[in-house]
C-alpha cells in the first residue's frame, strides 16, 4: 500500500506477514489465520485506546529527577509548577492534579451541584432549545430537582471523537449564565479538539466554569488528569479530592511526566488525526465494512460490519489479535480504533492489510469456501 497525504492505494502488501493481496486470494491455499501462528507475530499495533501508550524516555527521566514534597500539605514544587502552567494554558485561575478523569469530573460535579446526568446528539452536542427547556427552577415545582449544572464533553468519545465548536460552547455558556447555572466541560481530549478546530484551547473553554483534562489519553502521560477553574472552585475541589481518596503525597513524580506530555505531545496530535483519516479512508474501501470517513475529525474511528457480511465484531477482533492488531469491539457489528503518538504510518498500513485479509477469511469461512 502506498500512503500519500491522507490517501492510499491498493493493492496492499504486507512484508511483515510474508504475503501480498491483489484481488481475491484463494483462501483454501493461503489462509490468513492458519498460515502464521501467533507465536511468529512480532508486530503489535495497539489501537484499543490512546490510554495504552508507554511513558517516553523523557517522561521517565523527568519522573526520576522530579523535585517533590508533600502535596497534601501543599508543598510539592513540581505539582505546583505543573498546575500553574495548566491553569495558564487553559485560561483559568487555578488547577488541581487528580488521579483520574473520573475523579476530576466527579469532583467538579460535586462542587457545582452534587448530581450527575447525560444526554446528547450524534455529534456530541445537545439541542440548545432542549437544554433550556429542561432547566428546572425551584420556584416552579418542588417535586423535581433544581437544575444547577450543564455538562459537555469535547471531544465526544462515543460520537467518534467529534469536536464541539467554540460557537456552540459559547451559546451553551450564555444559557447557563442566563439561568444562574454552571457549565462544566469534560475535556479528556480537549487538546485534540483544539488542534482539529484550529482554536486555542483557552478560547475553546472560555465559557466554562470548570474543565477536566486527561493527561493520559492523547497526550500520553502514564497517569492523571487536571481540573481547572476559579480559585474558589479549586479550593473546594482540593478538599473533595482528599475526601474521595485522591490526595497523594509526593505526586510531583506523576506531574513531572504529565509536564513532559504537555510540552512534547500536543504538537503530535495533528499527525494522529491524519493517520485516523487514512485508516477511515482505507476501511471504507474494504468490502463488507462501513465507515463514515467524513465524520472522522480527531483520533477515533468507528467502523461497522455491513449487513449480510456474516461477521461478528468480536470474532474479527480475535482474529486480528492473533496477528498483533488490538482494537475494541463496541457491539456485535461495530469496532473502535483510537490513534496515538506511538502508532506509525507503517502500523496503519499493517492494520489495514490485516483487517482486509481477516474479513476475506471470515467471509470465506461463513460461505464454506
Amino acid at each position: 500500500m502506498e500512503i500519500s497525504g491522507n490517501t492510499f492505494k491498493f493493492p496492499l502488501r504486507v512484508p511483515r506477514l510474508n504475503f501480498s493481496y491483489s484481488g481475491i486470494v484463494p483462501l483454501q491455499v493461503q489462509k490468513f489465520s492458519s498460515r502464521i501462528s501467533a507465536k511468529m507475530v512480532t508486530t503489535v499495533v495497539d489501537l484499543r485506546s490512546d490510554t495504552v501508550t508507554k511513558p517516553t524516555e523523557a517522561m521517565r527521566a523527568a519522573m526520576a529527577s522530579a523535585e517533590v514534597d508533600d502535596d497534601i500539605l501543599g508543598f510539592d514544587p513540581t505539582a505546583f509548577r505543573f498546575e500553574t502552567e495548566m491553569a495558564k494554558i487553559m485560561g483559568k485561575e487555578a488547577a488541581l492534579f487528580v488521579p483520574s478523569g473520573t475523579m476530576g469530573n466527579l469532583i467538579s460535579v460535586l462542587v457545582h451541584c452534587e448530581v450527575r446526568g447525560s444526554e446528547n446528539n450524534a455529534d456530541g452536542t445537545m439541542d440548545v432549545a432542549m437544554i433550556e427547556a429542561a432547566i428546572r427552577s425551584p420556584a416552579n415545582d418542588f417535586h423535581y430537582p433544581t437544575t444547577r449544572l450543564i455538562c459537555l464533553e469535547n471531544t465526544h468519545a462515543n460520537c467518534g471523537g467529534r469536536c464541539i465548536s467554540v460557537e456552540y460552547t459559547d451559546t451553551v455558556g450564555e444559557i447557563a449564565k442566563k439561568h444562574g447555572l454552571k457549565l462544566h466541560i469534560d475535556g479528556a481530549r480537549i487538546f485534540n479538539a483544539s488542534v482539529a478546530l484550529g482554536v486555542p484551547v483557552h478560547r475553546l473553554v472560555q465559557a466554562a466554569d470548570s474543565v477536566s483534562v486527561c493527561m493520559s489519553k492523547g497526550l500520553g502521560a502514564p497517569v492523571g488528569s487536571v481540573i481547572v477553574g476559579s480559585k474558589s472552585f479549586i479550593a473546594k475541589a482540593r478538599r473533595l479530592r482528599k475526601t474521595l481518596g485522591g490526595g497523594m503525597r509526593q505526586v510531583g513524580i506523576l506531574c513531572a511526566a504529565a509536564f513532559i506530555a504537555l510540552k512534547d505531545n500536543v504538537g503530535r496530535l495533528e499527525d494522529d488525526h491524519r493517520k485516523a483519516k487514512i485508516l477511515a479512508d482505507g476501511l471504507s474501501q474494504i468490502e463488507g465494512l462501513k465507515v463514515d470517513a467524513t465524520s472522522v475529525e480527531t483520533n477515533i474511528v468507528f467502523f461497522y460490519i455491513a449487513e449480510g457480511s456474516n461477521i461478528i465484531a468480536e470474532t474479527l477482533s480475535n482474529v486480528l489479535k492473533e496477528h498483533g492488531v488490538l482494537l475494541l469491539p463496541e457491539s456485535s457489528a461495530s469496532l473502535r480504533i483510537v490513534l496515538h503518538h506511538q502508532i506509525s504510518d507503517g502500523d496503519v498500513e499493517y492494520t489495514l492489510s490485516c483487517i482486509q485479509q481477516a474479513v476475506l477469511q471470515l467471509q470465506a469461512e461463513k460461505n464454506g469456501t
